[in-house]
């Protein structure tokens, strides 16, 4: 039988071991481009005038505003001709009511320290009622992480629901010969390179405090699992046991991961404590165990094992116990992800020999096929579990995408270089350069 770990494998073959030689970057060798498509189902309209003097700030931030919302699948988005409003004079909302649900307005402001101040106001227009804003002071290379805020803000006051705008994502990128573990917002820009080598990367997972990633690299040709500090780029080496290290994944609370080791012979679930230290086999099969996840209640763990002669998505209580299988449509199934409000599980499945992102709700099993690509690998859920970010490929090039629950609305975030295994980080903003 072909080993499950070469299946799963095969979607990353451009990762190929190589001798490794650590080179720290701080700069960003690329930025984001994201092209949004679809229509969605039910949409909110809301109207965003351009900021007073926002030209005159190195970033438009009424723009980063609109794509945000707009990404989130959840407005329809209006433009408002010129910038004569701002946040502090009354808009004509009787002019909107009939286009519009809500308006924003603001200013973008310089400071006498080189400091922007951006102010802004959200209005419903039905009500005419001032739903509230805020004052962000930010240096200019904060100016679109305020703009997120802003959209953070906007996002939760319309839908009842905080936003993911201002949170992370971290993804592996190839450029020639060598490969790049990125960190960038959740928009694609502002990328940040923590660690760049000539040999492979893979599996990179957020700290639950979004300050540490684990990943797996292959130092010296070996498949370890490393855990790396954001902030500091300080790393250390949590396991490098006989055989494979694979598949890191934390605890709720941070203190453990689960991760795929074949120390003991065949590939098995084993729990180990963030700092080192007592390592405990979790499963018992002669199956091929991996790809585990943690359930965000603490209590379970979803896996891929091929025990029934194919790869299918399983869970096992954390303390250890009996394995209950958990995927039944299709007989290829991997790369689980829990939704962080515990009510969904996505994945990727074949359809008619191509690899797509599923949508599964778990109290009821029903399935929902997102996406109408081929080779879809790596989905992670956004935050606040109403976006995910997954990677596919799309005219012959290595591309992260989002989509929303119901797959209507996408956002293609395009580099000039290959870019694979998304993982979208928590909602703290712990871990920010």
């Amino acid at each position: 039988m072909t080993l499950l770990l070469d299946r799963l494998s095969s979607r990353r073959a451009w990762l190929a071991a190589a001798v490794l030689a650590w080179m720290p970057v701080s700069q960003a060798w690329a930025q984001f481009r994201v092209e949004i498509s679809g229509v969605g189902a039910t949409q909110v309209p809301v109207a965003i005038a351009k900021f007073k003097a926002e030209g005159l700030a190195p970033q438009a931030v009424s723009s980063i505003i609109k794509a945000d919302l707009e990404r989130s699948g959840q407005f329809k988005m209006l433009d408002v001709p010129g910038d004569k409003f701002d946040d502090v004079a009354r808009p004509p909302l009787a002019d909107w009511k009939s286009k519009a649900d809500a308006m924003v307005v603001g200013s973008v402001t310089m400071l006498a320290d080189g400091r922007y101040d951006v102010r802004f106001r959200l209005w419903d227009t039905l009500k005419a009622a001032d739903q509230g804003g805020q004052s962000l002071v930010v240096t200019a290379g904060d100016l679109r992480l305020a703009a997120h805020r802003a959209a953070d803000f906007i996002y939760e006051k319309l839908t009842g629901e905080k936003g993911a705008f201002a949170t992370r994502i971290a993804y592996v990128s190839k450029v020639g010969k060598h490969y790049t573990l990125n960190v960038a917002d959740a928009d694609g820009e502002g990328v940040q390179a923590s660690l760049t080598s000539p040999a492979s990367i893979i599996s990179p997972a957020w700290s639950p405090d979004g300050r540490q990633l684990a990943y797996v690299s292959f130092e010296g040709g070996k498949a370890i699992i490393v855990v790396q500090d954001v902030l500091t780029g300080q790393r250390r080496i949590l396991a490098a046991f006989k055989g494979t290290n694979s598949a890191p994944a934390w605890s709720p609370d941070g203190s453990q991961l689960v991760v795929t080791l074949s120390r003991d012979g065949g590939s098995q679930l084993y729990v180990i404590g963030t700092s080192g230290g007592v390592v405990r086999r979790l499963t018992q099969s002669n199956a091929i165990d991996t790809e585990a996840v943690w359930s965000p209640d603490g209590a379970s763990i979803y896996f891929v094992s091929d025990r029934g002669g194919g790869p299918q998505i399983y869970r096992v209580p954390a303390a250890g116990g009996d394995a209950s299988r958990v995927t039944f449509n299709g007989s290829y199934n991997v790369s689980p992800a829990l939704s962080p409000d515990g009510r969904l599980m996505t994945y990727v499945g074949r359809v008619g020999g191509a690899d797509r992102v599923h949508l599964m709700d778990l109290s009821s099993g029903n399935v929902r096929v997102l996406t109408d690509t081929s080779d879809d690998e790596s989905p992670s859920f956004a935050p606040n579990s109403r976006l995910i970010v997954y990677a596919t490929r799309q005219q012959g090039r290595d591309v992260l995408m989002t989509t929303s629950l119901d797959g209507r609305i996408k956002a293609r975030l395009a580099t000039p270089a290959d870019v694979r295994e998304p993982v979208w980080g928590p909602q703290a903003g712990a871990g920010r350069r």
